[in-house]
């Protein structure tokens, strides 16, 4: 099979190559603005194109070179809190980059699956009692990230409907992992990391401790999309969440417990958010339904494999700091209460 990952050296870009190339895809990727580690994709590198999304004459080199089967597209600016600073840059990414790569698809003649990689980002603040929140509830987004995400939804679906063209849409919930950057878990699992290595005061500083998050790990969240591409309906939008929802304070306490270092929790005015979701917390029934997805690696196996990651990469690297940041402040759940959980 052949298969295009946009977004190649992005969090979830390069879990999705590595899978590929073990089974044995002709897969090729893109990048453009890595938010991984160089080692981390380095072992595809020679499968990657230079590709912006925003430009027509990129995507059509790549889509020539690959010809691909299914497109995943996952290139975009993925951090909310940044798209307060950048709105403009945010919506020509992923507004006009989408464009592009679906008329570059039109134009080719091809005809692949196309998983695009949507938001929960779309639904905004939720009232408790559409919690977990369906696919079928209102989208009311609450910055430009989430603005632009319902429109690079609308844009794959009028594709699939006047052009034929086999849209698949992921409303992607919280997921994080080892590689990940800038929101809450990794944020977290740096700092503790850092204090360890006695890069930093024993600190741990924190935003908003009294949100609620349902979190999936990025391997369950690859696996999730690869079954969309193959079992997904051309034209309908899916939500990918976990399915227990957990206090950001129980998560701050469950590694503070887990440092190798005694620390202080403390709140830092500049990591709260203008505005920020009490609760993000999805119905996956249509997914499971679908698919027979089930979300497998529990929470604390997720931030006790980051903490490994972060502890190997400061080991590595001998105490510098000269890693990629993300240009955005960190992230800060029957009904919302069904599997709720402040247990890690």
């Amino acid at each position: 099979m052949k298969v295009l990952i946009l977004g190649a050296t992005g969090f979830v870009g390069s879990y999705l190559m590595e899978r590929a190339m073990a089974r044995g895809d002709e897969v090729v990727g893109t990048h453009y603005n890595a938010t991984i580690e160089n080692r981390d994709w380095r072992p595809f590198q020679d499968r990657l194109s230079r590709c912006d999304i925003r430009y027509r004459e990129q995507v059509d080199r790549v889509i020539a070179r690959s010809c691909p089967d299914v497109v995943y597209l996952l290139s975009a600016q993925s951090y909310p809190a940044l798209s307060w600073d950048v709105p403009v840059e945010t919506l020509h990414t992923n507004v006009i980059g989408t464009a592009q790569v679906f008329e570059s698809i039109r134009a080719a003649g091809i005809d692949p699956v196309v998983v695009v990689a949507c938001s929960s980002a779309q639904y905004g603040e939720v009232a408790e009692a559409d919690i977990p929140v369906r696919e079928s509830h209102p989208m009311r987004p609450l910055h430009p990230y989430g603005v632009s995400k319902v429109a690079t939804e609308m844009l794959a679906l009028q594709y699939h409907a006047n052009c034929g063209i086999r849209s698949v849409c992921a409303r992607i919930f919280n997921t994080t992992g080892p590689r990940k950057t800038g929101d809450v878990c990794a944020d977290l699992t740096q700092r503790v990391a850092r204090i360890e290595a006695g890069m930093q005061a024993p600190v741990l500083a924190v935003g908003n401790q009294d949100t609620w998050r349902a979190i999936t790990d990025v391997r369950d969240l690859a696996r999730a999309l690869e079954l969309l591409a193959e079992c997904g309906v051309a034209g309908n939008s899916y939500n990918i969440s976990g399915a227990t929802t957990y206090r950001i304070g129980d998560i701050v306490d469950t590694l503070k417990a887990a440092s190798r270092v005694p620390l202080e929790v403390r709140t830092d005015p500049a990591l709260l958010r203008p505005s920020d979701e009490k609760v993000i917390f999805g119905d996956s029934s249509l997914l499971m339904a679908a698919t027979g997805w089930a979300q497998e690696i529990p929470l604390r196996q997720t931030l006790d494999d980051m903490l490994s990651y972060w502890r190997s990469l400061l080991a590595s690297e001998g105490g510098r700091d000269d890693r990629p940041r993300a240009r955005a402040p960190p992230s800060g759940a029957g009904r919302w209460r069904h599997r709720r959980s402040a247990v890690l």
